[in-house]
């Protein structure tokens, strides 16, 4: 299979996923193996398994790397386009895999390839300008399992090959998919049994995008941020779960509470919709403020947003006193640019949390929010604590230039200082 097949059945959106398939199908090829289609009885499974390596090769009843007493939850957040190598080292290093454990790396996706396997698994060849080099830090084997409707959801191997794995990464596609075929079904108990055991869970794209406290769930297509700052519930700002609850939507882990996450920031200019996501979370407020249907305060640990720029991942690592903390991770540290900025746009990861209520927040009404801030992490050495949120700025940033303020008047985001404009 060439690199462009390759590359492109990883991580671009559900059209493409379909043509890679179909080209599949008609070319003959395929990586890695997969298991029998068909059950015991000779009927079809309603699910797809590949891997790369031999998951059999460590018994079920051996000892665990992802019952290390020691281990605290960790959580890659990716922002979509060409993946991020490091990332995925840093998911195997801290499942804990030894030569003695091995250890199982799960990708699942509703549709697709199975060509995450070879990229994760392998050290070098001919297909990827990179390989992570999963079988080099001890892992048995990488999986990819296709579940591509609440019938193969429900389906008993399903829930059993999820169980088994010490790594979990959802990739991109449609998050519709995600949440129309898996929420409520054992896809959504066995992922949640893995973050009860912190088994390291990431997420690129479509699959970031189910991984919030809210999530936007497309379940009519795309917004762009022109449209969710002119109109906050046109038909397109569709949210998970509806309505919003402060018991969260689909996965919710702990660690990423209150927060609504979005992907490809940087090339597909979604800073304004991620904004406006944040603002329909804010509930109403005695002095008529806020959005119908909110759930959470403005300020302090109230509602926020993370958006993440193509080919940059937050990794976030639960530490020893139970702070959240975030690094950068990318492969590129200045890989595109955000129009119409003159010079190109670093590699980064958006935080944005408001400082007060929406004024105006009703439907075929644009958005007017006051005082957003917004800070743009762009530096690989520093960390940003997710549990403070904004705080103690002298210990956690180097340097307070990446902090911007923004007021959203009639849908329009004007900038005390313009990093970005629209």
């Amino acid at each position: 299979m060439n690199h462009f097949h390759h590359l492109f059945s990883r991580w671009v959106p559900r059209a493409w996923y379909l043509l890679a398939l179909g080209l599949s199908a008609t070319l003959g090829l395929a990586s890695g193996n997969a298991v029998a289609a068909k059950g015991p009885g000779g009927g079809k499974l309603p699910y797809s398994y590949f891997f790369a390596g031999n998951p059999g090769s460590v018994a079920d009843t051996a000892p665990r790397i992802a019952d290390d007493p020691l281990k605290r939850p960790s959580f890659l957040l990716m922002g979509g386009g060409p993946d991020v190598d490091e990332g995925f080292r840093l998911m195997i290093r801290k499942a804990g895999a030894t030569a003695a454990t091995g250890g199982r790396f799960l990708v699942i996706r509703a549709t697709g390839t199975d060509a995450y396997n070879d990229y994760i698994y392998e050290s070098d060849g001919a297909v990827w300008p990179s390989y992570v080099g999963g079988k080099d830090l001890h892992l048995t084997s990488v999986e990819t399992l296709i579940i591509p409707n609440r019938t193969a959801a429900a389906h008993p191997d399903v829930l059993n090959i999820i169980q088994r794995a010490d790594m979990l990464f959802i990739a991109g596609g449609d998050q519709a998919d995600y949440i129309n075929y898996w929420k409520g079904t054992n896809v959504d108990l066995a992922i949640k049994s893995l973050m009860a055991r912190n088994v390291p869970v990431g997420g690129t794209s479509a699959g970031l995008m189910v991984l919030g406290h809210v999530d936007f769930s497309a379940l009519n297509g795309a917004v762009k941020s022109s449209q969710a700052l002119g109109d906050p519930y046109n038909r397109y700002m569709t949210l998970d779960p509806d309505p919003l609850s402060l018991s969260g939507g689909f996965i919710v882990p702990a660690a990423l509470e209150h927060a609504v996450f979005d992907a490809h920031v940087d090339t597909r200019d979604r800073l304004g919709r991620l904004m406006t996501f944040v603002g329909r979370m804010i509930q109403k407020a005695g002095g008529g403020g806020g959005c119908s249907g909110g759930i959470l305060p403005s300020g302090a640990m109230g509602a926020r947003g993370i958006g993440l720029g193509v080919a940059t991942a937050l990794w976030i690592e639960v530490d020893a006193q139970g702070r959240h903390l975030g690094r950068r991770v990318t492969n590129d540290a200045s890989n595109s640019t955000y129009p119409p900025d003159p010079e190109p746009t670093p590699s980064a990861v958006y935080f944005v949390r408001p400082q007060g209520d929406p004024s105006t927040c009703a439907a075929k009404k644009p958005l007017t929010m006051p005082r957003l801030e917004v800070y743009r992490l762009a530096d690989s050495t520093v960390s940003f604590d997710l549990s403070s949120w904004f705080t103690n700025y002298s210990d956690q940033y180097s340097s307070g230039a990446a902090t911007f303020y923004a007021d959203i008047q009639a849908g329009t985001i004007d900038w005390a200082a313009k990093p970005f404009a629209y």
